[in-house]
């Protein structure tokens, strides 16, 4: 029988973090000044993977005194940034961070201790962090040292800012987004399999920014025949300097093995990964667990597109519908079985928005 050792102080604080829920009202300068953290995370979206993107605001008597955000793997978090402009002034301070300071040494120090030494006497977390080299332990240290901690500030959007971070961390599996550019009779190509463009530079642009969040890129080998495309982040317009933006592994769904790699753009890259099986569960949780893919973009023709809904695999979906018909001899945007309307698969709408002279459609699958 296994020895049950008595829990140390932070390990047993690190478990109820894990298990308590403020049931009191966030006050409204708490929600405030977390949503302003929230904007400050929002400038490492497109760099910090594969780490999440993390803001942080350091407010002392009604002032902000320091503001940081995560810029890339390797460099300080967020805390840390925040805490070297406000220097002195973070003693007696709060501290909004949107997601648990880490307590463990990576290829940085810990977060906590940082916090711990400059003296602030409170810090607000929009929620914990799934890592299980964190999970509550970064709470644990800070209430440890006597530093009251609330936790619960804005959840939801802090969260949508690293969806794919906190699914990979909880399931070893990416983060899904499948795109589709259509026309309003829902053809995404001629027979022929011509499609550029059927959506307007707006949209095109648009989806550089999916690109940019993503570690990786799923196509088919159609696709590939059919267009050669770069699938490669090339846009100038992210607010960021483009060689800070990690590119995303390109992943080729060639079951027939028929693509020569001499003939194609995205071989290129010696990075790109051939997948010839079938099991595309398996080829999401190996994204995650060799490759640290969190997020993942499906770029493809309607077969391989229908595939991922068939299998239940999208997490989201995003339709960009060009105002243009293509007629019924196009190529449909996607390929399912669907025998009967009890087996629909069915989705609600998340938002609406016009992109030049397009739509941008987001769903997500409703669970039946």
């Amino acid at each position: 029988m296994a020895e049950n050792k008595p829990q140390t102080r932070v390990e047993n604080a690190a478990n109820h973090a894990l298990e308590i829920g403020s049931n009191t009202p966030p006050k409204k300068q708490d929600i405030y000044y977390m949503n302003l953290a929230i904007e400050e995370a929002k400038k490492g979206l497109f760099t910090t993977r594969p780490n999440p993107a993390v803001g942080c605001v350091i407010v002392n008597n009604n002032l902000i005194v320091g503001t940081g955000y995560h810029p890339q793997a390797g460099q300080p978090h967020a805390e840390v940034f925040a805490l070297r402009e406000a220097k002195d002034n973070a003693k007696g301070a709060t501290a909004y961070v949107t997601l648990e300071p880490c307590s463990h040494t990576g290829r940085t120090p810990p977060c906590a201790q940082a916090l711990i030494n400059s003296g602030v006497s409170r810090v607000v977390v929009a929620g914990l962090d799934p890592n299980p080299k964190v999970a509550g332990r970064g709470i644990a240290m800070l209430k440890a040292a006597g530093i009251e901690v609330t936790v619960g500030v804005s959840t939801q959007q802090a969260e949508q800012l690293n969806l794919g971070f906190l699914k990979a961390m909880r399931t070893q599996m990416p983060y899904v987004r499948l795109k589709i550019a259509s026309s309003l009779d829902g053809r995404t190509a001629m027979a022929s399999g011509e499609s550029k463009w059927i959506t307007g530079p707006a949209a095109r642009e648009d989806v550089q920014k999916l690109r940019a969040l993503s570690g990786a890129i799923i196509t088919g080998s159609q696709t590939i025949i059919d267009d050669n495309p770069s699938l490669n982040v090339r846009s100038s317009q992210l607010g960021v300097a483009l060689d800070k933006v990690p590119q995303p592994k390109i992943v080729v769904l060639d079951r027939r093995q028929r693509l020569d790699q001499a003939h194609y753009k995205v071989f290129e890259s010696p990075d790109t990964l051939l997948w010839a099986e079938h099991d595309l569960t398996a080829l999401l949780h190996q994204l995650v667990t060799q490759y640290q893919v969190q997020d993942v973009l499906v770029e493809a023709g309607s077969q391989v597109s229908g595939s991922f809904i068939e299998a239940g695999l999208v997490d989201e979906l995003i339709v960009y519908q060009a105002p243009c018909l293509l007629g019924h001899s196009a190529k449909p945007m996607l390929n399912l079985t669907v025998d009967n309307l009890f087996l629909q698969h069915r989705f609600e709408r998340v938002s609406v928005s016009e992109v030049g002279s397009d739509l941008k459609l987001v769903y997500k699958p409703v669970c039946q």
